[in-house]
């Protein structure tokens, strides 16, 4: 579904529904209408393209979350994979499977998509819809760059560094779980996620070699970053900056928490990003020499190696 104003849909359901998402994004959607969307990427950019998707009873459950939460949070976590590039948004498709109950709330999912849209900086300029035996959100996000972030970049002597305070969404989770309410900074973690766009552009800008947004644990990432760049990597899990209440546990093994892990020099000015954003940037590790020990990643709490935390999978058992 891509809508200008003068482009007329056709009859039928499927459009009756598409009709009533694009009155309520407006001026937010642009080349609804037409089979594909067509999208300027700026001069001596690249294109940077991420699906992400959200499934009820994987991602979310009902009773956690509003349609507008459900909404927001989809495109906020597709659009955490953009910053780990340091790409700036260009647009955004949204494919949504609904059943007839989510149907009945199509107005407050397209609401949460204008505020995502607004909020975020990335218009809609198309999509699909389509019945489904429960409500699945796929994501895909555009966006360009100029020298991208990678995973693979690390170099010997750069120092890891994490966006944020970890461990809220996993406070989030566990409370939603045992079925008492999450404490409100919490539950905000878990329910509208910040991805750390502009954030991602000043390290560029500032000596970051390679990035990854943490949606699986901070742990986890790491030794993702580790075995992209063929590197040996220290984190030192005593160095994790922590939400308040929240454990070094927590905060390790915490994922959808969409900050970024990034390598850089560890001359980075720490404090010009805090002045700049209003949150912190902390040093948490560092990448050395393979040596005898091999490429991965070594955990450790107070200079003492510890197991690796486990973090998210979709697929473990």
């Amino acid at each position: 579904m891509t809508a200008d104003a003068n482009f007329a849909l056709g009859p039928g359901a499927e459009f009756d529904t598409v009709r009533v998402m694009l009155a309520r994004w407006g001026a937010l959607a642009s080349g609804v209408g037409d089979d594909a969307a067509l999208l300027d990427v700026p001069a001596g950019s690249r294109l940077v393209v991420s699906t992400d998707t959200s499934v009820e009873n994987v991602h979310f459950r009902r009773e956690w979350l509003s349609a507008e939460e459900i909404a927001y949070r989809s495109v906020a976590a597709a659009l955490s994979d953009l910053a780990a590039m340091a790409a700036a948004p260009l647009g955004m498709v949204i494919a949504l499977s609904l059943t007839d109950q989510w149907r009945a709330q199509i107005v407050q999912l397209a609401d949460g998509f204008a505020v995502a849209s607004r909020n975020l900086g990335i218009p809609i300029v198309g999509g699909d819809l389509t019945r489904g035996s429960e409500l699945s959100i796929s994501i895909t996000v555009l966006g360009s760059v100029e020298r991208p972030l990678t995973r693979g970049g690390a170099r010997l002597g750069d120092a890891l560094w994490v966006t944020g305070r970890l461990g809220g969404p996993l406070l989030a989770l566990r409370a939603l779980e045992s079925g008492a309410a999450p404490k409100p900074a919490y539950r905000a973690r878990f329910a509208q996620p910040a991805p750390r766009i502009r954030e991602a552009q000043w390290l560029a800008a500032h000596g970051a070699t390679s990035a990854i947004d943490i949606s699986d644990g901070v742990a986890a990432d790491a030794s993702h970053l580790a075995a992209a760049s063929a590197s040996r990597m220290i984190l030192e899990l005593d160095r994790l900056p922590l939400m308040l209440g929240a454990t070094v546990e927590d905060a390790a093994s915490s994922g959808e928490e969409y900050e970024l892990l990034v390598t850089a020099p560890g001359t980075l000015d720490h404090r010009a990003f805090e002045r700049e954003f209003g949150i912190p940037l902390t040093a948490v590790g560092h990448v050395e020499a393979v040596g005898n020990h091999g490429q991965g990643l070594e955990t450790q709490n107070r200079s003492q190696p510890v197991p690796l935390p486990r973090g998210h999978s979709h697929f473990s058992g």
